[in-house]
């Protein structure tokens, strides 16, 4: 007889897992199906999936979440009034009112105010009631929603310093390096992600879009040099050609960074005594990551801190991850309306493609295929983010202002995905051989490149 060891045991529990992703992923369609006759599953046998969420549909998760979200407010509230006691499983908690007096030429800064001296506990089961100074009116859910949509719009006022827009369109934002500028900006950043907990929670749909390196934050994710592209795109090429070329004495660049605030600037070291380290062939990889961390991450770690803790006060941090950065898009922002017709007419053609290529008829007979969660997926894809202006596909917005939906040729194997570049809203589509090719692959990297780029 012959004991297991430990590595025996590791190597079985890998197989196991291995064997888990492999079943959930081939018969995918149908376990989502079953969760969705019937949510919840997921909250006992099909619990595992849970664990393995990029699996589950979004509307899947969407419920889960909200089931989990409420339930464990009733059990916050269990010792409040006998009305939640009685309550539905999932069901959203009651709470008592949570009145607001603002002045609508200064919503945000009279909101935060209020704000302030409240729990999170309280602004999570708080019913939004908002009185408008000097107007008549009674919220039954209108003037809230009002407000809500006027917080989205303010959060990113430059007055307030607090968010500065990225280069892919304009439309996407991302915290500002210099909001220190503003004295209460940590207080501010905690308050705005409050805000966007709070809607979470009431499930309103807020005009508000972040980059991904961002939403990365949120979900407490790692971002990498790719995630620059959207806030710095030549500075991104220039990450990229260092990856990809041999920089032996042709890159003289040590471990640090100049960095200038209002006009003063000053270096940084990316390591300990990082301006006497030079970059090499072979620690190029190194300084790329820690550059990308110093960007995306170092210069605003405190905003990302106050707004998390903000954002927790109502929103669990374990509960949030079951989502991907698209998905958290689409849970803050809603699912867009989206016109395949409007889009198709204000599609650019390159590199050898037109409107009657066959890899192009059969791109948009894919789009008509897909549902809306599909869609909004694959304009996420392309363009960073699922808005769609108010004015429609021919307002297109790209790093350079107006820059319409793009789908170029791309050459070489026919194994490839497709990949994209967000500012230029550009899909490189390979050459298929037939519809089926093309869909199962178009589909696999919307959903599985969540970062907007596709894999070889």
């Amino acid at each position: 007889l012959v004991t297991p060891t430990a590595p025996t045991s590791s190597m079985s529990s890998v197989a196991g897992e291995s064997y888990f992703q492999n079943f959930t992923e081939k018969h995918k369609k149908i376990l989502n199906t079953l969760v969705r006759n019937n949510p919840g599953l997921l909250s006992g046998s099909f619990s595992l999936l849970v664990f393995n969420p990029h699996v589950l549909d979004f509307d899947n998760k969407r419920s889960y979440f909200y089931q989990r979200l409420h339930d464990d407010s009733s059990t916050n509230a269990a010792s409040g009034a006998g009305a939640n006691a009685a309550r539905r499983p999932g069901t959203r908690p009651l709470g008592s009112a949570l009145n607001l007096h603002v002045h609508r030429e200064n919503v945000f800064e009279d909101s935060f105010r209020q704000f302030i001296g409240k729990s999170g506990e309280e602004i999570k089961r708080g019913r939004i009631n908002v009185r408008f100074y000097q107007e008549e009116g009674v919220d039954a859910g209108g003037v809230s929603r009002e407000w809500f949509q006027a917080l989205a719009r303010q959060m990113f006022n430059p007055d307030y310093a607090l968010f500065k827009p990225s280069a892919a369109g304009r439309v996407t934002y991302q915290p500002n390096p210099q909001s220190f500028a503003n004295p209460e900006h940590l207080q501010y950043f905690k308050f705005v992600g409050r805000i966007i907990g709070k809607a979470i929670v009431d499930q309103r749909v807020l005009d508000a879009y972040f980059t991904r390196s961002f939403y990365k934050h949120i979900l407490g994710r790692k971002v990498d040099y790719r995630d620059m592209e959207a806030i710095d795109p030549s500075y991104y090429k220039s990450l990229e050609w260092i990856l990809e070329n041999d920089i032996t004495d042709v890159f003289d660049e040590t471990f640090s960074i100049e960095v200038d605030n209002f006009g003063q600037r000053r270096i940084i070291d990316l390591i300990p005594n990082g301006q006497e380290i030079a970059v090499t062939e072979e620690n190029k990889a190194d300084y790329v990551r820690l550059v990308t961390e110093q960007r995306l991450y170092r210069a605003i770690k405190d905003q990302i801190r106050a707004f998390l803790e903000g954002f927790h006060d109502l929103i669990p941090k374990d509960l949030i991850q079951i989502f991907n950065e698209q998905e958290l898009e689409l849970l803050i922002s809603g699912m867009p309306d989206i016109d395949v017709d409007d889009w198709r007419n204000n599609t650019e053609y390159h590199g050898g493609y037109s409107s009657s290529s066959a890899p192009v008829q059969w791109f948009w007979r894919a789009v008509r295929s897909f549902d809306q969660e599909e869609r909004a997926k694959l304009l996420q894809f392309v363009t960073g983010t699922s808005k769609v202006p108010l004015e429609g596909f021919a307002h297109l917005q790209g790093n350079q202002g107006v820059q319409k939906f793009q789908i170029h040729k791309a050459f070489g194997s026919t194994t490839r995905l497709p990949t994209a570049h967000t500012c230029f809203n550009q899909l490189d589509l390979p050459v298929y051989d037939n519809f089926e090719t093309l869909k199962s692959n178009l589909l696999l990297a919307i959903s599985e490149c969540s970062t907007g780029f596709g894999f070889v």
